[in-house]
């Protein structure tokens, strides 16, 4: 019984690395398909803030990442469908481009913060200088 239960279990883990699908010519490197998922994962999310601006402007921002990776939509499409046949890959990739994206919201919460503190002492200044200018006036 241990024997068929070992046999079933090393079957199922070659089974489990099987690759699915052949690795296209023009694959995408893993590295490249990070940066093009955070992009478009960028892309969703302002698709879904401000859609109607970029309706406005005809601009469809796929492909200008596309332009910019220097791909086209046949050759992501193979990619992604070929990352997709191997789970373990396909999750590394995801959780990855998560890492990043929370990188940026972390640096984008501290750069507003920074502005939020320059506005504030400016405010402070402004201020001081008008209460200065008051003063001034009334003392003549």
């Amino acid at each position: 019984m241990k024997k068929i239960s070992f046999f079933i279990i090393l079957i199922s883990l070659f089974a489990c690395n099987e690759k699915l699908l052949e690795k296209p010519e023009n694959l995408i490197p893993k590295e490249k398909m990070v940066k093009i998922l955070k992009e478009i994962s960028i892309i969703n999310a302002a698709k879904n803030s401000n859609a109607g601006l970029l309706r406005d402007t005809n601009i469809d921002p796929t492909d200008f990442v596309f332009n910019k990776y220097k791909i086209d939509s046949a050759q992501f499409v193979e990619s992604d469908k070929y990352y997709a046949s191997m789970p373990l890959e396909y999750e590394s990739i995801y959780k990855e481009v998560d890492t990043l994206l929370y990188i940026d919201k972390e640096n984008l919460r501290a750069i507003k913060k920074a502005k939020d503190s320059i506005i504030k002492l400016e405010k402070k200044a402004l201020k001081k200088r008008q209460d200065s200018i008051k003063k001034a006036k009334n003392n003549k």
